[in-house]
């Protein structure tokens, strides 16, 4: 199997350095932690930034495709309050923002089993058009994977009613749940409730729906799968969503039943969440 994280791969920057991110990236990276050939598709710059970002890929042994451009490697300034929650400052304007499409990407679409991608890729038309132009060429039978992942003011109502109709599954936080509600009309129901009138509204197989220290659903026309979140020593919660939604997605594609990969993601991302960077190594009692 092939599976994808398409989207932004750039730098988070720290006070005390810089750690590679974005989350299509990291989420291959956590699914090739399962033993899945995961590859990560984005665009960098032809700058010492896209060099360093080519050699950590290398070095954590991820699979990748980066087309290099006439723009800089994207960065986030990261900044972390005492609880260990980020807030994010975006370049704009940068080498994911123009991820172009070419006969590699067509290839790999055409042979892909899994996408996941966001709203955060998709903020400017060109990565926009590139990313629903390899859903398109994918198998009908693939699974596409909508990880929300709202940022500041990059998305839109049409960018994100666009990206759910194409995807089986939702990931989304309990943030995002409230803007997404009142972005569809749906205030004053449940959390859960809301999942529930996503899931039929746009015909996903799935939500997974995760609520920070309190815990996750994950539901389906069929079940529903509640976790509370386990008490850990919490360094920075930067890349923990990611390794949850890829832990998830590898555990289904690898056979395991619902409440199963829901189990293993909720074990992967607390102990991310123990790690600094969101590219930690995983146990191997944890896979």
């Amino acid at each position: 199997m092939k599976i994808v994280g398409f989207g932004e791969a750039l730098w988070d920057i720290f006070p005390e350095g810089k750690k590679i991110g974005g989350a299509p990236a990291n989420f291959a990276y956590h699914v090739a932690q399962w033993g899945l050939d995961a590859c990560a598709v984005s665009a960098i710059g032809k700058d010492c930034l896209g060099d360093e970002i080519v050699k950590k890929f290398d070095e954590n042994g991820l699979n990748y495709i980066l087309e290099r451009v006439d723009y800089p490697t994207g960065t986030v300034q990261v900044e972390l309050d005492t609880n260990g929650v980020p807030s994010y400052i975006i370049k704009e304007d940068v080498a994911w923002d123009n991820i172009p499409m070419t006969p590699a990407l067509e290839s790999l679409a055409k042979e892909c089993d899994a996408v996941c991608f966001g709203s955060l890729a998709q903020r400017s038309s060109v990565s926009r058009s590139t990313i629903n132009a390899f859903i398109d060429l994918m198998p009908m039978n693939s699974m596409k994977i909508f990880d929300i992942n709202l940022r500041q003011h990059y998305y839109t109502e049409d960018v994100i009613s666009e990206s759910m109709t194409r995807s089986d599954i939702l990931k989304i936080n309990d943030e995002e749940i409230v803007v997404v509600a009142e972005m569809f009309g749906i205030c004053g129901l449940s959390q859960r409730e809301i999942c529930k009138v996503l899931l039929e509204r746009f015909s996903l197989k799935m939500v997974i729906l995760t609520c920070g220290d309190k815990g996750s659903y994950v539901l389906s026309q069929e079940e529903s799968s509640w976790i509370d979140t386990p008490k850990v020593n919490v360094v920075s919660t930067v890349g923990a969503g990611d390794s949850f939604t890829g832990t998830f997605i590898a555990s289904i594609l690898k056979g395991k039943t619902l409440r199963q990969a829901h189990e293993a993601a909720v074990k992967v991302s607390a102990y991310v969440c123990t790690c600094q960077g969101a590219m930690p190594s995983i146990p191997e009692n944890l896979i």
